[in-house]
C-alpha cells in the first residue's frame, strides 16, 4: 500500500473559489485511479489562499493484471464485421481468436484480451496532468508562454508516491517534492516526503494552516477571545467568515476601534463599509442589535505588536470609507424621496417599456387595487410604490447597490420626528416638498409629529401623515424587494405585501407584453424569480388571490389593452404562476403528483386556480393518502378510471352519461349500496366544499372505499344487456367525478 501527496501551488486564488476546487480536485484524481484499477482506502482533500492538495493512503501499487472476454460475430460473418471486431479487439487477423460452438447461436468468434497491471506511479503520472490541463475554473487565465490554463499562474506542483517523486512536466513546469510555505513566516521551501512531513513542516516553520476548518476555528477563537476580552459580541456573518477563511494562510484575529461618532450612521451602512471594502466583522453590545465603535480584522501575519499598527491602520482606511459613507447621508437627506423620485423619469427599464418612472405609474396603480385585497390601506400603498424606487438615485445606493431599498425607509422615516432615524423607525423631520398621485388633498394631521409637519406646510406624499402611517410607508420601502432568495423572509405588514407583489406582477406583465419569457435555462431578467416571490408572498400570508382578476384589470385599465389581444398571453402567465406553484410546494416537501392532482381540481372547481386552496388540497390528499381508506380508495379509483378510458379510447363510452336509479334498483344489492352512498357522500360532500374543509370532504369520499371495492368483487361492469352495461358505466364516471371534486386522482402515482 502506497501513500500518494499532490500539491499544485499557485498565486492566490479567489476565496470563494476554493472548497469547490479542493472538492474538484480529489473527484478527478479518484476517478482516474478507479478507471486504472487501483484501489485505495482514505482520500482527501484541502484548500488554502495558494494550494490544493490531495492526498490518498492505502493505494495500490500496481493494478491487477485484466483478462476480457470480448464476443464477436458469427464465423462466416461478412468482412466487414470481422474487421471491427479485429480493430476494436486489437487483434492482426482472425487467426488469433477463439471460435465457440453455442447450439442456438452457432459457431461465433471470441477474443480474449490480456492486459497487464500498470504501476501506480505510471497511472499518476498519465492522470494528473491531464487533470491540470482539462481542470475547470469559473475564471482562468492562460500563462504568457504556453496554453496551461489555471484560475492565477501555475508555479509549483509536488507530487510524492511513498516518497518518491513522480516525475512528470506540464505547462513547463516539472513536478518534484519541493514546497513552500508563509510569504514572511517561512517560505521555505521544504523538501517533503508525505502528508504527515508535509503537514508537520508547513503547519510548524511554514506557518500555513492546510484545512479550511482548521482556519475557521482558529479564527472563530480568536474572534471569541478578543470580543470576551472586550465584553461584546460578534455580529454573525457567515458568508464572510467563509470569505476570510480562504483569505489567510496563517490567520490572526485583530481587534480595532473606529470613531464612535460613525455610530450615527444607519448600521446597515457600517457594517456594509466594513464587509464589502475591507473584510471586516462588526461587532455589538452584547443582547443588543446596538453596534460597538469597534471592528475585527482576520490578518495573515502575526506582528511583534500584537496587532497595535495592523489595527490602526485599518481603522484609518475604515475612517476614510465612514467618511464618505457620512457625506453621502447628509448629502441625500438633504433630498426628499420625491425630489429624488423625479429623476427617475431619465433612467431607463427596458426601452419597450418605459423608464423607471413610467414602471413606478404603473406600480402604483396596481398596488393600490392589490392593497384592497391584502388588507392595505389604498392611499398608503400607492404612496409606498410612488417612493419604493426613488432611492436608486441616492448617493448612497450609488455607492452601496445592496442598500436600495434600505436607505429609502431610512429617508422616509427622516420626515417621521425630530431625532435620527434608528433601525427600529424614529427619525428627523424633513419635510418633502411637492404632491403626487393618491396623496390626500387636504391631509388631516394627526399621531406624534403630524403637527409639527403640517405646520411647516409639507405637502409631500409623507407631509402630513401620522407617524405609524409613515413607519408602514418606510417599511414598505425597504420590503418591497422581498423576498430575494430562497431563504429571505417575505414581507407581511399589509402596506409592504401590496407594494411587492405591485412591483414583480408589474414586471412579468411587462415582459410577457413584450414577448420576453423565461426560455429553458435563460432567465436574464430573473423572472422566475420574481414569480416565485409572488407565490411565496400570498401563500405565506394565507392570501386568497386570484391572479387572473389582477391580470386583465392591469391591462384593461394600466397599459389600455384590449383583452382579445391579450387573452392568451395572460393564460401563458397564469401556467407560469401555476409552475412556480409546484416548484414552490415541491421545494417544501410535498409530492409533485399530489399538486398535480390539486391543481387540476382547483382550476375545474373554483373556475380558476386558487394557489391558497391548492396548498389546502394538497395538504389534505396527502394526508388522506397515508390511511388505509385513502390507499384503498385510490386503487378502487384507478381501477374506475382504467375501465373508463378503454371504454372511451374505443369510443364505447356514450356521451352525457347519467345513472338510472330505477335500474340500479333491480340489480345486485352491492350495486344499490354503491349508488347509495354516491348519493349520501354528493350530499355530504356539500358543506365541506363550500367552507373549504378538504379535510373533512376526504372524510366523507372515505365512505365510497368498501361500497366500491364490493360493487368491483361482485359485479360485471361489462355486461352483456347494453342498458344495463351502461348504468354501471355511469356510477363509474359518478365515482370517479365525486374524487374530482377534491382531487384529480389520476394524477397520483402508485
Amino acid at each position: 500500500m502506497a501513500e500518494l501527496l499532490l500539491e499544485l501551488f499557485s498565486e492566490e486564488i479567489p476565496a470563494r473559489m476554493q472548497a469547490k476546487a479542493e472538492a474538484d480536485l480529489l473527484a478527478a484524481l479518484t476517478q482516474r485511479l478507479k478507471d486504472a484499477g487501483l484501489g485505495w482506502q482514505t482520500a482527501f482533500a484541502v484548500s488554502g489562499p495558494r494550494r490544493l492538495t490531495a492526498v490518498i493512503e492505502g493505494l495500490d501499487a500496481r493494478s491487477a493484471d485484466v483478462r476480457e472476454e470480448k464476443k464477436g460475430p458469427k464465423v462466416g460473418a461478412p468482412e466487414q464485421a470481422i474487421a471491427g471486431f479485429l480493430r476494436g479487439a486489437g487483434l492482426d487477423s482472425i487467426d488469433q481468436a477463439t471460435i465457440i460452438s453455442d447450439a442456438k447461436k452457432g459457431d461465433f468468434y471470441v477474443a480474449y484480451i490480456s492486459r497487464p497491471g500498470r504501476d501506480a506511479a505510471d497511472v499518476i503520472a498519465e492522470a494528473v496532468p491531464e487533470i491540470i490541463k482539462t481542470f475547470h475554473w469559473p475564471k482562468s487565465m492562460r500563462t504568457a508562454d504556453g496554453d496551461l490554463r489555471w484560475v492565477r499562474p501555475l508555479q509549483r506542483i509536488t507530487c510524492v508516491l511513498d516518497g518518491a517523486v513522480v516525475p512528470f512536466e506540464v505547462g513547463g513546469i516539472p513536478s518534484g517534492n519541493v514546497t513552500e510555505g508563509h510569504r514572511v513566516h517561512g517560505r521555505g521551501p521544504y523538501t517533503v516526503k508525505g502528508w504527515k512531513d508535509y503537514k508537520k513542516q508547513l503547519e510548524g516553520k511554514g506557518h500555513v494552516i492546510l484545512s479550511r476548518e482548521d482556519r475557521r476555528a482558529r479564527i472563530l477563537e480568536g474572534i471569541a477571545g478578543v470580543c470576551g476580552k472586550a465584553g461584546l459580541e460578534l455580529v454573525p456573518d457567515e458568508g464572510l467568515l467563509e470569505e476570510v477563511t480562504g483569505l489567510a494562510e496563517w490567520p490572526v484575529v485583530v481587534f480595532g476601534e473606529m470613531e464612535p461618532s460613525f455610530l450615527d450612521l444607519p448600521p446597515e451602512v457600517i457594517k456594509l463599509s466594513m464587509r464589502t471594502h475591507q473584510k471586516y466583522f462588526a461587532v455589538k453590545r452584547p443582547g443588543t442589535e446596538s453596534l460597538a465603535p469597534n471592528f475585527i480584522v482576520v490578518a495573515n501575519i502575526t506582528a511583534s505588536d500584537g496587532g497595535v499598527k495592523i489595527a490602526e491602520g485599518n481603522a484609518r482606511v475604515l475612517s476614510a470609507r465612514l467618511s464618505d459613507a457620512r457625506f453621502f447621508w447628509e448629502k441625500d437627506k438633504a433630498t426628499p424621496l420625491e425630489v429624488m423620485g423625479e429623476k427617475l423619469k431619465t433612467i431607463a427599464f427596458k426601452e419597450e417599456l418605459g423608464s423607471l418612472g413610467d414602471k413606478v405609474e404603473r406600480v402604483a396603480a396596481l398596488a393600490r387595487e392589490l392593497a384592497k385585497h391584502v388588507g392595505a390601506e389604498p392611499d398608503l400603498a400607492e404612496r409606498a410604490a410612488r417612493l419604493a424606487k426613488a432611492d436608486l438615485v441616492s448617493e448612497m445606493v450609488g455607492e452601496f447597490p445592496e442598500l436600495q431599498g434600505v436607505m429609502g425607509r431610512y429617508y422616509a422615516l427622516a420626515a417621521q420626528s425630530p431625532s435620527p432615524p434608528t433601525p427600529d423607525g424614529a427619525g428627523p423631520s424633513s419635510p418633502a416638498s411637492g404632491r403626487g398621485v393618491g396623496a390626500p388633498s387636504d391631509p388631516s394631521p394627526s399621531g406624534r409629529g403630524g403637527a409639527h409637519r403640517a405646520a411647516m406646510g409639507g405637502e409631500g406624499l409623507l407631509a402630513g401623515l401620522p407617524d405609524t402611517d409613515i413607519r408602514k410607508i418606510a417599511d414598505a420601502i425597504r420590503d418591497h424587494y422581498k423576498p430575494q432568495g430562497p431563504n429571505d423572509a417575505v414581507p407581511s405588514e399589509p402596506v409592504a405585501v401590496a407594494a411587492a407583489l405591485a412591483d414583480k406582477l408589474d414586471t412579468l406583465l411587462g415582459f410577457w407584453l413584450i414577448d420576453e419569457k423565461p426560455t429553458g435555462s435563460k432567465d436574464p431578467f430573473a423572472l422566475r424569480r420574481a414569480a416565485l416571490g409572488v407565490v411565496r408572498i400570498e401563500l405565506e400570508n394565507s392570501l386568497r388571490m386570484n391572479w387572473r382578476y389582477y391580470f386583465e384589470w392591469y391591462f384593461a385599465n394600466v397599459v389600455k389593452r384590449e383583452y382579445l389581444t391579450v387573452a392568451s398571453l395572460i393564460d401563458n402567465l397564469q401556467s407560469f404562476l401555476e409552475d412556480r406553484l409546484s416548484v414552490a410546494l415541491r421545494d417544501s416537501g410535498k409530492r409533485h403528483d399530489l399538486v398535480s392532482a390539486a391543481l387540476e381540481a382547483n382550476a375545474a372547481n373554483e373556475g380558476g386556480v386558487i394557489h391558497f386552496l391548492v396548498v389546502k388540497r394538497v395538504e389534505a390528499l396527502g394526508a388522506f393518502l397515508e390511511t388505509e381508506d385513502g390507499a384503498t380508495l385510490l386503487a378502487g379509483y384507478k381501477r374506475a378510471a382504467n375501465i373508463l378510458k378503454a371504454e372511451e379510447k374505443k369510443g364505447a363510452l356514450p356521451e352525457n352519461l347519467s345513472v338510472d336509479g330505477a335500474l340500479v334498483a333491480q340489480g345486485p344489492a352491492v350495486e344499490q349500496a354503491l349508488w347509495a352512498a354516491l348519493q349520501a357522500c354528493a350530499k355530504a360532500l356539500e358543506a365541506p366544499l363550500k367552507t373549504e374543509n378538504f379535510a373533512g370532504a376526504m372524510t366523507v369520499l372515505s365512505g365510497l372505499r368498501a361500497p366500491v371495492d364490493a360493487f368491483f368483487d361482485g359485479v360485471m361492469v361489462n355486461d352483456t344487456d347494453p342498458a344495463i352495461r351502461a348504468n354501471r358505466l355511469a356510477l363509474l364516471v359518478a365515482v370517479r367525478d365525486a374524487l374530482h371534486q377534491v382531487a384529480d386522482f389520476s394524477k397520483i402515482e402508485g
